[in-house]
């Protein structure tokens, strides 16, 4: 939740200049349990909804504002945003609804603790969680940005942690469909210091801007500041605008090189500099986290959390499996056992081989022959693609990344739709590929296929009607790149 709406802390008793809490105990199907939170917008309590048997939370939009239209219209969009998002990295929303002349929004509530508070605490955060949350945030913003909707806020006080090591993206208040008209009263809300350059001048916004936010957000969790503040000379917003961040090496010299690289990119002061899809910043996340994290990610929260004293000792058994409380982790991820490179293969043959004897046949042979120590190792399909099934013709990759999405022809057939979740696998040689949305304009392309290469294609469709509710013409620009590279 926005901290302008609510109070981010939970524990302090509410300040004496805000609404009362209401004599009511009870607003349509829910008990009001306790009041957790109130700012200058909105109350938030505790509640109980009696028919499922759970904990929800209760946002109340207090009544001396529901006769501002511009409020109500943005309590009231924050829900239409997020009524039909099902996301693990989400807050969920269970109900929206007026009584008594008040707003009331139901939403899932969440045990733990902001990414605001938990950087009072932890002052810095170690890279592994830091890239965990990052790449949390980023699966969020991805899954809104599929559908259209930009947050405009992504500041660590919407970003929630919970006690299970969960990461959820919250507070849609301010967020807009990426081709509303963004001239409208209001486009300057959001946090000074998270909001991107063509969000403080008031361009037209899309998901580009998100993913700067995003960048500041992670520049912050691994050098413990923000890289523009206010100062005597300037504003945060000038400095977004003029000056460059100080580099996260000087601040953070054991910063991996690889999260240095997503935060320049997500802080590239030209939207086009950044990733041209929010996926495929997740897919850098995912490659340093995959690489880097060799435990389950939300037990590597979880133990972040006991050690900063959110919650404790006996709190961290309860949730966790015993397997990984009495490996005793440490902080530091520990790598996988690896399998033997030799050994075990020609152990595994000459096992084959006795058995092969003993039974008097050949498949022991076989078998020695196979995996002993001589043996040719198979050759192994690029990450992510499946091999196909002739083996007789000669393939290649095409990669395909399409904002904001479409669906994907080859040669006149229908193959995937975009996000795709591995590359495609092609015949060598010419194709015709066809990128189709029905909002958007076709694009169609010649793409060459090459034996054992990747070729990538990399587009942002421009909309069908001309009247783009006020975009620039670089929200409908075309981008295209093409790469090779060895499959390994």
């Amino acid at each position: 939740m926005n901290d302008s709406d609510v109070d981010r802390s939970s524990s302090k008793p509410p300040s004496e200049d805000v609404e009362p809490r209401p004599s009511i105990q009870r607003v349509g199907n829910y008990q009001i349990l306790e009041e957790i939170g109130s700012g200058g917008m909105a109350v938030v309590y505790k509640g109980s909804q009696e028919s499922l048997g759970r904990v929800v939370a209760i946002k109340a939009l207090k009544t001396v504002l529901t006769s501002d239209p511009n409020i109500v219209a943005r309590f009231e969009r924050e829900a239409m945003s997020v009524a039909s998002f099902q996301h693990e990295n989400i807050i969920t929303l269970y109900d929206f609804f007026r009584e008594r002349g008040a707003l009331f929004m139901v939403m899932e509530f969440v045990e733990g603790i902001d990414l605001y508070d938990l950087l009072e605490r932890a002052e810095r955060i170690p890279h592994e969680v830091a890239a965990i949350m990052a790449l949390q945030v980023a699966r969020a913003l991805d899954y809104a940005h599929f559908r259209g909707v930009i947050h405009r806020d992504v500041k660590p006080a919407n970003i929630i942690i919970s006690r299970l090591g969960e990461v959820k993206l919250t507070d849609f208040g301010i967020a807009r469909t990426e081709h509303s008209d963004l001239t409208e009263a209001g486009i300057g809300l959001g946090t000074p210091a998270y909001m991107s350059p063509e969000q403080i001048i008031g361009d037209h916004l899309d998901h580009r801007s998100d993913i700067w936010s995003l960048g500041i957000v992670l520049y912050q969790m691994l050098t413990g500041k923000k890289p523009f503040v206010d100062d005597e000379e300037r504003s945060a917003m000038q400095r977004i605008r003029l000056d460059e961040a100080e580099p996260v090496k000087a601040l953070c010299p054991d910063c991996p090189k690889e999260l240095i690289a997503v935060i320049d990119q997500c802080m590239q002061k030209s939207p086009d500099d950044r990733y041209l899809s929010t996926q495929e910043l997740v897919v850098e996340l995912e490659h340093y986290v995959a690489s880097h994290v060799h435990t389950n990610y939300r037990a590597r929260m979880v133990f972040f959390l006991k050690e900063q004293g959110v919650i404790s000792d006996e709190q961290t058994t309860a949730m966790l499996h015993p397997a990984l409380i009495g490996g005793g982790y440490g902080g530091k991820a520990r790598p996988l056992p690896r399998r033997p490179s030799g050994g075990g293969s020609q152990a595994l043959g000459m096992l084959l081989l006795v058995l092969g004897v003993a039974l008097g046949g050949v498949g022991g042979w076989l078998g020695y022959e196979r995996y002993g120590p001589g043996a040719q190792a198979a050759p192994k399909p690029a990450p992510g693609v499946c091999p196909p099934a002739d083996r007789t013709q000669q393939y290649g990759q095409l990669i395909v990344r399409v904002h904001p999405w479409a669906n994907v022809k080859v040669d006149g057939k229908q193959l995937e739709t975009t996000p795709l979740a591995r590359p495609l696998m092609l015949p060598v040689g010419k194709h015709r590929v066809e990128l189709t949305n029905p909002y958007f304009k076709t694009r169609t392309l010649e793409v060459v296929i090459r034996q054992n290469k990747a070729y990538q294609i990399s587009e942002t469709l421009e909309m069908k009607d001309a009247d783009r509710g006020g975009s620039s013409p670089s929200s409908g620009s075309t981008k295209r790149a093409a790469k090779g590279a060895k499959r390994r």
